[in-house]
Protein backbone atom coordinates (compact mmCIF):
# COMPACT_ATOMS: atom_id res chain seq x y z
CA UNK A 1 0.00 0.00 0.00
CA UNK A 2 2.43 2.23 1.03
CA UNK A 3 4.36 2.33 -2.47
CA UNK A 4 1.29 2.78 -4.38
CA UNK A 5 0.57 5.79 -2.32
CA UNK A 6 4.04 6.95 -3.47
CA UNK A 7 3.65 6.16 -7.09
CA UNK A 8 0.43 7.53 -7.01
CA UNK A 9 1.64 11.19 -5.41
CA UNK A 10 0.94 14.13 -7.65
CA UNK A 11 3.59 17.24 -7.67
CA UNK A 12 3.05 20.43 -5.95
CA UNK A 13 2.88 23.75 -7.77
CA UNK A 14 5.55 25.72 -6.39
CA UNK A 15 5.65 29.28 -5.96
CA UNK A 16 8.30 32.06 -5.68
CA UNK A 17 6.99 33.87 -3.19
CA UNK A 18 9.23 36.84 -2.34
CA UNK A 19 13.14 37.45 -2.68
CA UNK A 20 15.31 40.08 -1.27
CA UNK A 21 18.92 41.11 -1.51
CA UNK A 22 21.55 43.00 0.29
CA UNK A 23 23.64 45.58 -1.73
CA UNK A 24 26.01 44.75 -3.34
CA UNK A 25 29.78 45.77 -2.43
CA UNK A 26 32.86 46.01 -3.98
CA UNK A 27 35.52 42.87 -2.76
CA UNK A 28 38.20 44.31 -1.06
CA UNK A 29 39.50 46.49 2.12
CA UNK A 30 37.97 49.69 0.85
CA UNK A 31 35.00 47.71 0.23
CA UNK A 32 31.12 48.54 2.31
CA UNK A 33 31.28 45.26 3.59
CA UNK A 34 35.38 44.69 4.44
CA UNK A 35 34.29 44.30 7.93
CA UNK A 36 31.27 42.86 8.08
CA UNK A 37 30.70 39.13 8.37
CA UNK A 38 28.97 36.91 5.38
CA UNK A 39 26.81 34.87 7.90
CA UNK A 40 25.38 38.30 9.21
CA UNK A 41 24.47 39.48 5.54
CA UNK A 42 22.66 36.30 4.72
CA UNK A 43 21.06 36.92 8.75
CA UNK A 44 20.27 40.37 7.51
CA UNK A 45 18.51 38.68 4.38
CA UNK A 46 16.43 35.79 6.17
CA UNK A 47 15.40 38.48 8.84
CA UNK A 48 13.71 41.10 6.32
CA UNK A 49 12.01 38.03 4.41
CA UNK A 50 10.27 37.45 7.84
CA UNK A 51 9.81 41.03 8.29
CA UNK A 52 7.86 41.55 5.06
CA UNK A 53 5.54 38.93 5.58
CA UNK A 54 4.19 38.40 9.04
CA UNK A 55 1.98 36.39 7.77
CA UNK A 56 4.62 33.75 7.54
CA UNK A 57 4.81 32.17 11.17
CA UNK A 58 8.58 31.11 11.45
CA UNK A 59 8.09 27.71 12.81
CA UNK A 60 5.88 26.83 9.57
CA UNK A 61 9.40 26.90 7.60
CA UNK A 62 10.52 23.43 6.87
CA UNK A 63 14.31 24.07 5.94
CA UNK A 64 16.83 26.97 4.96
CA UNK A 65 19.03 26.36 2.09
CA UNK A 66 22.17 28.62 1.31
CA UNK A 67 24.68 28.63 -0.79
CA UNK A 68 28.40 30.02 -1.10
CA UNK A 69 30.95 28.73 -3.31
CA UNK A 70 34.15 29.25 -0.78
CA UNK A 71 32.47 27.46 2.33
CA UNK A 72 34.96 28.11 4.56
CA UNK A 73 35.64 30.88 7.49
CA UNK A 74 32.30 32.51 7.98
CA UNK A 75 30.78 30.92 4.96
CA UNK A 76 31.67 27.76 6.23
CA UNK A 77 29.54 25.42 9.01
CA UNK A 78 26.50 24.63 7.33
CA UNK A 79 25.64 28.46 6.90
CA UNK A 80 21.84 27.63 6.01
CA UNK A 81 21.74 25.92 9.72
CA UNK A 82 23.95 28.47 11.31
CA UNK A 83 22.17 31.48 9.89
CA UNK A 84 18.92 30.38 10.49
CA UNK A 85 20.09 30.41 13.93
CA UNK A 86 21.59 33.14 13.91
CA UNK A 87 18.28 35.15 12.43
CA UNK A 88 16.26 33.90 15.36
CA UNK A 89 14.08 30.84 13.64
CA UNK A 90 12.78 28.25 15.87
CA UNK A 91 15.55 25.64 16.51
CA UNK A 92 12.96 23.31 14.66
CA UNK A 93 14.00 24.96 11.49
CA UNK A 94 16.73 22.73 9.77
CA UNK A 95 19.47 24.00 7.01
CA UNK A 96 22.12 23.12 4.95
CA UNK A 97 24.93 24.31 2.61
CA UNK A 98 25.17 24.01 -1.34
CA UNK A 99 27.69 24.52 -3.93
CA UNK A 100 27.39 24.67 -7.36
CA UNK A 101 30.05 27.63 -7.86
CA UNK A 102 28.10 30.28 -9.33
CA UNK A 103 24.67 29.02 -9.39
CA UNK A 104 24.61 28.39 -5.85
CA UNK A 105 21.87 29.97 -5.03
CA UNK A 106 20.04 29.10 -8.05
CA UNK A 107 20.41 25.24 -7.10
CA UNK A 108 19.11 26.10 -3.37
CA UNK A 109 15.83 27.40 -5.24
CA UNK A 110 15.79 24.21 -7.67
CA UNK A 111 16.70 21.70 -5.08
CA UNK A 112 14.60 23.26 -2.05
CA UNK A 113 11.85 23.53 -5.09
CA UNK A 114 12.07 19.66 -5.43
CA UNK A 115 11.63 18.88 -2.14
CA UNK A 116 8.21 21.61 -2.41
CA UNK A 117 7.26 19.81 -5.06
CA UNK A 118 7.51 16.63 -3.73
CA UNK A 119 5.95 17.11 -0.31
CA UNK A 120 8.51 17.05 1.69
CA UNK A 121 8.64 20.43 2.94
CA UNK A 122 5.65 23.28 2.54
CA UNK A 123 7.66 26.49 2.85
CA UNK A 124 11.70 27.03 2.48
CA UNK A 125 14.02 29.50 2.76
CA UNK A 126 16.68 29.14 -0.27
CA UNK A 127 19.90 32.17 -0.95
CA UNK A 128 23.22 32.29 -1.74
CA UNK A 129 26.02 34.57 -0.19
CA UNK A 130 29.52 35.27 -1.09
CA UNK A 131 32.14 37.84 0.19
CA UNK A 132 34.95 37.71 -2.18
CA UNK A 133 36.72 40.53 0.13
CA UNK A 134 37.47 37.67 2.87
CA UNK A 135 37.61 34.68 0.68
CA UNK A 136 38.40 35.06 -2.96
CA UNK A 137 37.32 32.11 -5.39
CA UNK A 138 39.57 29.66 -5.04
CA UNK A 139 41.16 30.09 -1.63
CA UNK A 140 42.35 26.75 0.34
CA UNK A 141 41.25 24.57 -2.63
CA UNK A 142 43.57 21.91 -3.89
CA UNK A 143 42.64 20.63 -7.61
CA UNK A 144 43.92 17.08 -8.16
CA UNK A 145 47.00 17.44 -10.05
CA UNK A 146 45.41 14.43 -12.15
CA UNK A 147 43.20 17.33 -13.64
CA UNK A 148 46.08 18.54 -15.98
CA UNK A 149 48.67 15.82 -15.63
CA UNK A 150 45.58 13.51 -17.72
CA UNK A 151 44.76 16.44 -19.36
CA UNK A 152 41.01 16.31 -18.37
CA UNK A 153 40.43 19.53 -18.30
CA UNK A 154 42.38 22.68 -20.36
CA UNK A 155 44.57 24.57 -17.91
CA UNK A 156 43.02 27.90 -18.28
CA UNK A 157 39.81 26.07 -17.35
CA UNK A 158 40.39 27.54 -13.53
CA UNK A 159 40.73 30.85 -14.32
CA UNK A 160 36.92 32.28 -15.20
CA UNK A 161 38.83 35.29 -16.94
CA UNK A 162 40.69 32.81 -19.26
CA UNK A 163 37.22 30.79 -20.11
CA UNK A 164 35.89 34.13 -21.54
CA UNK A 165 38.95 34.55 -23.96
CA UNK A 166 38.32 31.12 -25.27
CA UNK A 167 34.55 31.76 -25.52
CA UNK A 168 36.07 35.26 -27.87
CA UNK A 169 38.42 32.45 -29.41
CA UNK A 170 35.59 29.71 -29.97
CA UNK A 171 33.18 32.85 -31.11
CA UNK A 172 34.96 35.45 -33.56
CA UNK A 173 31.57 37.06 -34.29
CA UNK A 174 31.50 38.36 -30.34
CA UNK A 175 34.00 41.04 -30.68
CA UNK A 176 35.78 43.06 -28.20
CA UNK A 177 34.07 45.86 -29.50
CA UNK A 178 30.21 43.79 -28.78
CA UNK A 179 31.27 42.67 -25.72
CA UNK A 180 31.69 46.47 -24.67
CA UNK A 181 29.23 47.53 -26.03
CA UNK A 182 26.54 45.36 -24.04
CA UNK A 183 28.64 46.45 -21.15
CA UNK A 184 27.74 50.04 -21.44
CA UNK A 185 24.27 48.99 -22.24
CA UNK A 186 24.05 47.18 -18.89
CA UNK A 187 24.98 50.32 -17.22
CA UNK A 188 22.68 52.39 -18.82
CA UNK A 189 19.51 50.02 -18.36
CA UNK A 190 21.01 50.08 -14.44
CA UNK A 191 21.38 53.48 -14.04
CA UNK A 192 17.34 54.11 -15.69
CA UNK A 193 16.14 51.05 -13.56
CA UNK A 194 17.11 52.67 -10.49
CA UNK A 195 16.16 55.53 -11.36
CA UNK A 196 12.58 54.99 -12.73
CA UNK A 197 12.29 53.05 -8.77
CA UNK A 198 12.20 48.94 -10.41
CA UNK A 199 15.34 48.25 -8.35
CA UNK A 200 15.68 49.37 -4.85
CA UNK A 201 12.60 48.24 -3.10
CA UNK A 202 14.04 44.71 -2.49
CA UNK A 203 17.15 45.84 -1.27
CA UNK A 204 17.67 45.63 2.61
CA UNK A 205 19.78 48.03 3.90
CA UNK A 206 22.81 46.62 6.12
CA UNK A 207 24.65 48.38 8.68
CA UNK A 208 28.10 48.26 8.18
CA UNK A 209 31.08 49.24 10.70
CA UNK A 210 35.04 49.94 9.54
CA UNK A 211 37.31 50.72 12.23
CA UNK A 212 38.33 53.81 10.60
CA UNK A 213 35.43 55.66 9.75
CA UNK A 214 33.09 54.15 12.14
CA UNK A 215 29.32 53.30 11.44
CA UNK A 216 27.61 53.48 8.11
CA UNK A 217 24.81 52.26 6.02
CA UNK A 218 24.75 50.30 2.81
CA UNK A 219 22.16 50.96 1.22
CA UNK A 220 22.33 51.09 -2.55
CA UNK A 221 24.93 48.55 -4.59
CA UNK A 222 28.39 49.67 -4.66
CA UNK A 223 29.61 48.67 -8.12
CA UNK A 224 27.61 50.16 -10.74
CA UNK A 225 29.15 52.81 -13.21
CA UNK A 226 26.99 54.87 -14.29
CA UNK A 227 28.35 57.26 -17.57
CA UNK A 228 30.57 54.30 -18.66
CA UNK A 229 30.42 54.50 -22.52
CA UNK A 230 31.68 52.39 -24.92
CA UNK A 231 35.03 54.92 -25.88
CA UNK A 232 35.69 54.46 -22.24
CA UNK A 233 36.02 50.86 -22.17
CA UNK A 234 38.05 50.77 -25.09
CA UNK A 235 40.91 51.31 -23.13
CA UNK A 236 41.11 49.02 -20.86
CA UNK A 237 43.69 46.76 -19.61
CA UNK A 238 43.34 43.03 -20.74
CA UNK A 239 44.29 41.05 -17.70
CA UNK A 240 44.05 37.48 -18.81
CA UNK A 241 45.48 37.58 -22.31
CA UNK A 242 48.29 40.20 -24.33
CA UNK A 243 45.96 42.18 -26.18
CA UNK A 244 43.18 40.12 -25.40
CA UNK A 245 39.53 41.18 -25.14
CA UNK A 246 38.22 40.61 -21.65
CA UNK A 247 38.27 43.85 -19.23
CA UNK A 248 37.10 44.60 -15.85
CA UNK A 249 34.77 46.95 -17.66
CA UNK A 250 32.73 44.49 -19.92
CA UNK A 251 32.67 41.51 -16.78
CA UNK A 252 31.14 41.41 -13.87
CA UNK A 253 34.00 42.55 -11.29
CA UNK A 254 34.48 40.66 -7.62
CA UNK A 255 32.13 41.16 -5.39
CA UNK A 256 30.16 40.79 -1.80
CA UNK A 257 26.63 40.53 -0.86
CA UNK A 258 23.82 37.93 0.08
CA UNK A 259 20.29 37.05 -1.39
CA UNK A 260 17.21 35.04 -0.15
CA UNK A 261 13.62 34.39 -1.07
CA UNK A 262 10.53 32.15 -0.11
CA UNK A 263 9.59 28.98 -1.66
CA UNK A 264 6.00 27.11 -0.72
CA UNK A 265 3.63 25.31 -2.23
CA UNK A 266 0.42 26.87 -3.66
CA UNK A 267 -1.66 25.59 -1.57
CA UNK A 268 0.10 27.05 1.50
CA UNK A 269 0.37 30.09 -0.08
CA UNK A 270 -3.54 30.25 -0.11
CA UNK A 271 -3.40 29.31 3.43
CA UNK A 272 -1.26 31.71 4.59
CA UNK A 273 -2.34 34.70 2.48
CA UNK A 274 1.22 34.62 0.78
CA UNK A 275 1.84 36.47 -2.34
CA UNK A 276 2.43 34.74 -5.73
CA UNK A 277 5.43 35.85 -7.45
CA UNK A 278 6.02 33.44 -10.08
CA UNK A 279 5.67 30.05 -10.25
CA UNK A 280 8.00 27.28 -11.46
CA UNK A 281 7.65 25.36 -14.54
CA UNK A 282 11.07 23.61 -15.19
CA UNK A 283 14.81 23.92 -14.60
CA UNK A 284 17.82 22.22 -16.34
CA UNK A 285 21.54 22.05 -15.65
CA UNK A 286 24.16 20.86 -18.29
CA UNK A 287 27.87 20.24 -18.11
CA UNK A 288 30.00 21.49 -21.13
CA UNK A 289 33.95 21.71 -21.96
CA UNK A 290 34.93 23.67 -18.58
CA UNK A 291 37.70 25.48 -21.37
CA UNK A 292 34.31 27.16 -22.11
CA UNK A 293 32.23 27.32 -19.18
CA UNK A 294 30.41 31.02 -20.14
CA UNK A 295 28.76 29.04 -22.95
CA UNK A 296 26.67 26.47 -20.52
CA UNK A 297 23.56 28.72 -20.48
CA UNK A 298 22.99 27.21 -23.83
CA UNK A 299 22.43 23.56 -23.58
CA UNK A 300 20.84 23.89 -20.01
CA UNK A 301 18.30 26.42 -21.28
CA UNK A 302 17.73 23.56 -25.09
CA UNK A 303 16.91 20.85 -22.19
CA UNK A 304 15.16 23.21 -20.15
CA UNK A 305 12.90 24.38 -22.88
CA UNK A 306 12.79 21.03 -24.15
CA UNK A 307 11.46 18.96 -20.41
CA UNK A 308 8.67 21.61 -20.41
CA UNK A 309 7.50 21.52 -24.45
CA UNK A 310 8.29 24.85 -24.87
CA UNK A 311 10.58 27.32 -27.31
CA UNK A 312 12.83 30.42 -27.19
CA UNK A 313 9.33 31.99 -28.91
CA UNK A 314 7.56 31.69 -25.59
CA UNK A 315 9.85 33.31 -23.60
CA UNK A 316 9.30 37.10 -22.89
CA UNK A 317 11.51 38.18 -20.34
CA UNK A 318 15.55 36.41 -20.30
CA UNK A 319 17.13 37.20 -16.72
CA UNK A 320 20.84 36.34 -17.92
CA UNK A 321 23.59 36.62 -15.09
CA UNK A 322 26.15 38.65 -17.17
CA UNK A 323 29.24 37.42 -15.44
CA UNK A 324 31.47 38.39 -19.11
CA UNK A 325 29.89 39.56 -21.96
CA UNK A 326 31.10 37.65 -24.15
CA UNK A 327 28.89 34.83 -22.56
CA UNK A 328 25.62 36.57 -22.91
CA UNK A 329 26.54 37.85 -26.46
CA UNK A 330 27.30 33.79 -27.51
CA UNK A 331 23.94 32.84 -25.72
CA UNK A 332 22.09 35.42 -27.58
CA UNK A 333 23.71 34.95 -31.25
CA UNK A 334 22.85 30.88 -30.71
CA UNK A 335 19.12 31.48 -29.75
CA UNK A 336 18.98 34.47 -32.97
CA UNK A 337 18.47 37.12 -30.10
CA UNK A 338 19.69 40.55 -31.00
CA UNK A 339 21.91 42.01 -28.52
CA UNK A 340 19.90 44.60 -27.61
CA UNK A 341 16.37 42.87 -27.42
CA UNK A 342 14.42 44.05 -24.88
CA UNK A 343 13.80 41.19 -22.94
CA UNK A 344 17.18 40.25 -22.11
CA UNK A 345 18.43 42.33 -18.85
CA UNK A 346 15.67 45.51 -19.15
CA UNK A 347 17.03 46.44 -16.23
CA UNK A 348 20.64 45.87 -16.36
CA UNK A 349 22.81 42.72 -14.82
CA UNK A 350 25.98 41.75 -12.97
CA UNK A 351 28.34 43.84 -15.46
CA UNK A 352 26.83 47.13 -13.38
CA UNK A 353 25.04 45.29 -10.15
CA UNK A 354 28.33 43.10 -9.44
CA UNK A 355 28.38 39.15 -9.20
CA UNK A 356 29.00 37.69 -5.68
CA UNK A 357 29.47 34.10 -6.90
CA UNK A 358 27.23 31.85 -5.07
CA UNK A 359 24.08 34.71 -4.51
CA UNK A 360 23.68 35.86 -7.75
CA UNK A 361 20.79 33.57 -9.10
CA UNK A 362 18.52 34.84 -6.64
CA UNK A 363 19.07 38.28 -7.68
CA UNK A 364 18.38 37.02 -11.13
CA UNK A 365 14.71 35.28 -10.19
CA UNK A 366 13.71 38.38 -7.60
CA UNK A 367 14.15 41.03 -10.36
CA UNK A 368 12.14 38.93 -12.82
CA UNK A 369 9.81 38.09 -10.63
CA UNK A 370 9.27 41.86 -10.08
CA UNK A 371 9.16 42.01 -14.27
CA UNK A 372 6.58 40.01 -14.23
CA UNK A 373 4.25 42.40 -12.10
CA UNK A 374 4.22 45.21 -14.47
CA UNK A 375 4.34 43.09 -17.59
CA UNK A 376 0.69 41.44 -18.08
CA UNK A 377 1.38 40.51 -21.46
CA UNK A 378 4.32 37.99 -20.80
CA UNK A 379 3.73 34.56 -19.33
CA UNK A 380 7.34 33.04 -18.76
CA UNK A 381 10.74 34.27 -18.34
CA UNK A 382 14.12 32.47 -17.30
CA UNK A 383 16.97 32.62 -15.61
CA UNK A 384 19.69 31.47 -16.75
CA UNK A 385 23.75 31.51 -15.86
CA UNK A 386 27.09 30.02 -16.81
CA UNK A 387 29.20 28.23 -13.69
CA UNK A 388 32.52 27.27 -13.40
CA UNK A 389 33.97 24.05 -13.85
CA UNK A 390 31.85 23.75 -17.36
CA UNK A 391 28.19 23.82 -16.11
CA UNK A 392 24.85 25.94 -16.66
CA UNK A 393 21.58 26.86 -15.08
CA UNK A 394 17.99 27.58 -16.46
CA UNK A 395 15.40 28.26 -14.51
CA UNK A 396 11.68 28.69 -16.10
CA UNK A 397 8.88 30.77 -14.47
CA UNK A 398 5.60 31.40 -15.28
CA UNK A 399 3.94 35.06 -14.55
CA UNK A 400 0.82 34.78 -12.19
CA UNK A 401 0.00 38.23 -13.43
CA UNK A 402 -0.38 36.78 -17.02
CA UNK A 403 -3.41 37.71 -18.90
CA UNK A 404 -2.83 37.10 -22.23
CA UNK A 405 -1.77 38.25 -25.62
CA UNK A 406 1.57 38.31 -25.60
CA UNK A 407 4.45 35.54 -24.84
Amino acid sequence: MAALVASERALRTVVFVDGVRTPFGKAGPKGIYAETRADDLVVKVIRELLRRHPELPPERIDEVAIAATTQIGDQGLTIGRTAALLAGLPKSVPGYAIDRMCAGAMTAVTTAASGIAFGAYDVAIAGGVEHMGRHPMGEGVDPNPRFLADRLVDPSALVMGQTAENLHDRFPAVTKQRADAFAAASQDRYDRAVKAGHIGPELVPVATRSAERGWGLASADEPPRPGTTVAGLAGLKTPFRPHGRVTAGNAAGLNDGATGCILADSSTVAELGLPTGMRLVGYAFAGVEPEVMGVGPVPATERALRRTGLTMDDIGLIEINEAFAVQVLAFLDHFGIADDDPRVNQWGGAIATGHPLASSGVRLMTQLARQFTTRQDVRYGITTMCIGIGMGGTVIWENPNYTGGGQ
